[in-house]
């Protein structure tokens, strides 16, 4: 049996445990995860989706606020762990757990591209072909060490987040058992530094859009699905939200037809189909039914 300490805290790192635990050979001994924190507008006290499945197969978990805590580098050693395995955690590895045991980490991204905070995100906001998972040997920078094994996806131009999301759990989860299992025979590749990017953590106003690029509304609304959304600067929201093309001049916010319950709009470049949408503390409608509200017929502009 493989003995492993486990870090990490959302759905992502709760699959890719569920998977280690499933796997006979695996024996997850110690879980650490973030603290419970609280949720919603009743500020609820929340424990991460990683604590729950731990707590149910009965592995002890600790909740540190800083891996450097008295004790948490005692509680690991205490383990004798072959492998310190890591999956959004949210916390960066100090060098006197580096040196326990292997640390690799699963990240959503090709790596050395998009290190960091929202990698999947990122990618769906550039419009990339393709993304992946990677395995990798932690050292004490972020997301900077040694690249064990990947697993490519292309992306449907279609797809959003939380399908994304899906597909690169999956694939992280069946990397995480090949990464362990063949650790002895993976060659570690040095990250080229010159093909390195990072990407930052989502903020609530990344989802303002201004109608200008079609295109990069469009990936918004890919990345952005769930939170922040997209909205304008009167505090509209939109959803089910097609791309039609991306290059003829419009003027912005121009309506240029009328499908069904939907409405296309215009772009400084490009042009949107837009199925719903929320004015600024009202119900959510079709945006038809927005436009025959206010009188809008095709030529005017929706706002």
């Amino acid at each position: 049996m493989t003995k492993i300490v486990y870090m990490g805290t959302p759905h992502y790192a709760k699959e890719i445990l569920a998977t280690l635990i499933e796997a006979d050979d695996m024996d997850v001994t110690l879980v650490f995860t973030q603290p419970d924190r609280p949720v919603g507008r009743k500020k609820v006290l929340t424990p991460p989706p990683v604590k729950v499945l731990a707590v149910e197969h009965h592995i002890e978990v600790l909740q540190p606020n800083r891996l450097s805590e008295e004790g948490m580098m005692e509680a690991i050693k205490a383990q004798n762990p072959d492998f310190i395995i890591v999956a959004a955690f949210g916390q960066i590895l100090p060098k006197s757990i580096l040196d326990i045991a292997p640390c690799i980490n699963l990240h959503a991204s090709l790596l050395p591209q998009y290190r960091g905070a929202s990698p999947v995100q990122q990618s769906l906001l550039n419009g990339d072909e393709k993304t992946g998972v990677t395995s990798m040997l932690m050292e004490e920078g972020l997301d900077t060490g040694d690249i064990l094994e990947k697993i490519e996806f292309i992306i449907p131009q279609e797809m959003r987040l939380h399908a994304l999301m899906q597909q690169l759990t999956e694939d992280a989860c069946t990397l995480t058992l090949s990464t362990i299992r063949n650790f002895d025979t993976i060659s570690p590749v040095r990250q080229d530094e010159a093909e390195a990017t990072l990407c930052k953590k989502i903020k609530k106003s990344d989802g303002e859009v201004d109608f200008r690029e079609a295109v990069e509304i469009y990936n918004k609304y890919r990345a952005f699905e769930g939170w922040p959304g997209i909205y304008t600067s009167n505090g509209t929201k939109f959803d089910d939200v097609t791309l039609i093309e991306g290059d003829t001049p419009h003027k912005m916010y121009e309506i240029l037809a009328f499908e069904e319950d939907a409405v296309v709009l215009g772009c400084e470049k490009g042009s949107l189909k837009i199925g719903s949408l929320q004015p600024a503390s009202k119900k959510s409608m079709t945006a038809k039914a927005y436009c025959v509200g206010r009188g809008k017929r095709v030529g005017d502009l929706i706002f």
